[in-house]
């Protein structure tokens, strides 16, 4: 009977562990009730979640299964439910490059940045490069990437937009929609960011953006509607900033009602790092996640819980979605990462995919490409010699290297003047070291600070000039995290960056010979002042760690440029429509900056100081081409704009119309040139706007034609939904299309004057009736 007893005791705590609900095998539901509050707790509030901080935001680098990575959620392994690794980002996975106890490096592939995408109009390639990241992503044991990000070039100062696509929704949300299709391939998440309406660096932790639901809509929410109707990600992480009174992470009807009821999203939402300032609300708004944690969000949502302040509904339905995301990661289904994505093969995609995002701004007589004639070169400008790669931040990667311009002009056989190379690399060197060092501790993740361009005073030339057959001179400006561009050495190029054009050039010409220039920049800069100069001009963006074999494949006409501008490049700063609701950072003060940047620190700012407390969007659907080309003011190079080395003719357009009101637009592309390339099909819409105010035109569809050999045509197709045509009418909260006469436009640009066209006539009516939402409390 003893003997009886004494294995009956040995058995129970066996039964008793056999009966504990096991994500996987047991419903989700059933491993929700099986879990106690503090486990609960677990999993809503990230795995920092047990330190003591009031810290506001950071640059994400709190895991400890992938170090480096941004962050882990908490595993609770007596459910069965592991603990799961994020990671930034938008132009490759940002991990740490070394680890303890090991000499192997863990570098990851740094592609072009997200702006770079955009330029290529090519979604095709788009989800082919996210392809390859997720590959990357998962080979490092990284389940969720927190990228793409698709928030609206909505000014050419913000700091980021060189992580962001397009100043146009339907672009962005495009290709947005690809690169998620891509990475989430290879069983590997995203985290679609920031949701919504971070669209300034300056003070972004507490930055107020007012404005109205359908500025919101048409503008700001639609590329993340088209991504989340288009891709589901797997998450999507809400911003930093406020909207009309209260911060996104805290408003039910940007996350709830619109994201989830409206759009249909399925999947995990997340908070920035150190999002927002109320768990409880979160809680309730359907933030679930809320990274990378703090002790006391952990303690706010429990005591609201055992007081009965939070329903534990809304708990449980947060851990359940969180559970739903958790199934889908490679570490929950058991996958090993081995560390050995092929960097080799990655490098050479995002060779070819920054070369078809470069934009040929200006080809005076055919200089470029480069002919045969052509062997020596001299190379000016500081970021030939140090190519930047992409921006700062954690839209960083840890890349094992940088083609410069000068390595890859080598690389396809032209040879740089020597001489000149070794006064670079010597000036170079030594004002590198005599740049003051910051004692910020996140000096890493601002704005990287470039040295001056050199004085080509004690330069010979003259010399140069007869020595050598060309000149090319790149520009080099870049961005990053928390803080914006200033106009005056960022947006407008530098007293030193003009005369070494204007020199370099001067000396040229009198020689009879070419001058290039490359715009190794983050985004739109000031060309009007020096753009007659030079003979060429071709924008590199911040085209990736193969920067320089890219910009050498197009100077060559090894590849035939066909990348277009995703934003339009204004005259002056001074025309840009949001110019005064929108923080300039040349005029804020060293206490506000330093105010601003407490964000990493424990303090938000208070107050109603204009463009830093509170940023209105006045410019209202207005934004981009949209407001230039109904006001009639002149760019320097509108949306869409950019050359090729070859020609192309459009013929044979049609706009055929369905019973539902679809319109499928259908036209002929030629190549009517000497050598092959791809030419960008661009579809607009005029509408009657005799109900609501409209602006002149607005992209509706666009698609790119295969590689065209001289002589060849191609007719594609672009359909245009009845859907798409409808505008937000406010009073009635529906999407509403205006009945009458629609201009279907196939244009080369936004700026177009003569562009393909066809009348269609469309019936009005409300497509769909929505709760209202995002709306400014008096």
């Amino acid at each position: 009977m003893l003997r009886n007893l004494m294995m009956l005791s040995a058995i129970l705590p066996m039964c008793v562990c056999a009966q504990v609900p096991q994500l996987g095998k047991d419903s989700v539901e059933k491993v929700v009730s099986a879990m106690t509050l503090d486990e609960k707790l677990d999993l809503l509030v990230g795995s920092a979640g047990n330190k003591n901080t009031s810290s506001t935001a950071t640059v994400g680098s709190s895991a400890v299964l992938v170090p480096g990575a941004a962050g882990q959620t908490n595993g609770v392994p007596r459910l069965g439910i592991p603990a799961v690794v994020v990671a930034d980002g938008p132009a490759g996975l940002r991990i740490a490059p070394t680890r303890e106890g090991t000499d192997k490096t863990f570098y990851c592939t740094h592609f072009p940045v997200a702006t770079v995408m955009g330029a290529t109009w090519n979604t095709e390639l788009v989800e082919a490069v996210g392809d390859v990241m997720g590959d990357e992503v998962k080979h490092y044991g990284v389940d969720v990437l927190l990228a793409p990000a698709t928030n609206i070039h909505r000014n050419p100062l913000n700091g980021r937009n060189f992580e962001y696509y397009s100043e146009d929704p339907l672009l962005a949300g495009k290709i947005t929609a690809a690169q998620i299709k891509g990475v989430q391939r290879n069983g590997v998440g995203t985290s679609l960011k920031h949701f919504a309406l971070n669209n300034q660096e300056t003070n972004r932790t507490s930055n107020n953006v007012i404005g109205t639901p359908r500025t919101f809509r048409e503008i700001y929410l639609k590329p993340f509607e088209i991504a989340v109707k288009e891709s589901q990600p797997w998450t999507v992480m809400t911003s930093y900033n406020k909207i009309n009174g209260t911060y996104a992470s805290q408003r039910a009807d940007l996350i709830t009602e619109i994201l989830r009821h409206e759009w249909g999203f399925n999947g995990m939402v997340m908070t920035d790092w150190f999002g927002g300032d109320n768990a409880v609300q979160q809680m309730e708004a359907g933030n679930e996640l809320l990274m990378p944690g703090k002790l006391v969000q952990r303690e706010e949502i429990r005591k609201a819980v055992l007081n009965g302040l939070l329903s534990r509904d809304i708990i449980d339905r947060n851990v359940k979605n969180i559970l739903e995301c958790i199934l889908k990661t490679p570490r929950f289904q058991g996958y090993i990462a081995d560390n050995n994505p092929d960097l080799k093969a990655h490098a050479q995609v995002t060779r070819n995919a920054a070369c078809e995002g470069m934009v040929l701004l200006k080809n005076e007589k055919n200089s470029l490409p480069v002919g045969n004639k052509i062997k020596n070169v001299a190379v000016f400008g500081r970021t030939s010699y140090d190519f930047i790669a992409g921006g700062t931040g954690s839209g960083d990667v840890n890349h094992a290297y940088v083609v410069s311009l000068m390595k890859g002009l080598k690389n396809v056989g032209l040879v740089t003047d020597f001489g000149l190379q070794q006064v670079y690399e010597s000036y170079i060197e030594k004002a590198k070291a005599q740049m003051p060092k910051s004692d910020n501790p996140y000096a890493a993740f601002m704005p990287k600070q470039l040295i001056a361009e050199m004085d080509l005073g004690n330069v010979d030339l003259e010399k140069l000039a007869s020595d050598n057959d060309m000149a090319i001179v790149t520009i080099g400006k870049t961005s990053g995290e928390f803080a914006d561009r200033s106009i005056s050495e960022n947006f407008n190029l530098t007293v030193a960056e003009k005369k070494m054009i204007e020199d370099v050039t001067i000396a040229f010409h009198r020689k009879g010979k070419k001058v290039a220039v490359i715009l190794n920049v983050c985004g739109v800069i000031e060309t009007a002042s020096w753009i007659d100069k030079p003979d060429a001009v071709l924008v590199a963006w911040l085209p990736g760690q193969e920067g320089g074999n890219s910009v050498a494949d197009i100077l060559t006409g090894k590849e035939t440029p066909s990348g277009r501008l995703p934003m339009t490049w204004p005259v002056s700063y001074n025309d840009v429509p949001s110019k005064n609701d929108f923080p300039v950072p040349d005029e804020i003060s060293e206490e506000m900056l330093t105010e601003s940047l407490k964000g990493f620190a424990d303090v938000r700012t208070e107050g109603e100081r204009k463009n830093f407390d509170v940023t209105t969007y006045n410019d209202g659907v207005y934004v981009g081409y949209r407001y230039y080309t109904t006001k009639n003011v002149p760019v320097s190079y509108p949306f869409g704009y950019g050359l090729s080395y070859t020609t192309f003719s459009y013929s044979g357009m049609k706009a055929d119309k369905t019973e539902n009101g679809d319109i499928r637009v259908t036209v002929t592309v030629k190549n009517t040139g000497k050598v092959s390339g791809k030419e960008v099909v661009q579809v607009y819409v005029s509408a009657p706007g005799k109900d609501m105010d409209k602006p002149a035109r607005e992209l509706k569809g666009f698609t790119k034609t295969r590689k065209l050999q001289p002589g060849e045509s191609q007719t594609v197709s672009v359909s245009i939904p009845y859907e798409s045509l409808a505008s937000f009418n406010e009073e009635g909260s529906c999407w509403q299309v205006e009945e009458g006469t629609y201009q279907i436009l196939v244009a080369k640009n936004a700026a177009d004057k003569k562009p393909l066209a066809v009348a269609v006539t469309e019936q009005g009516k409300v497509t769909e009736t929505v709760k209202s939402c995002l709306v400014l409390q008096q």
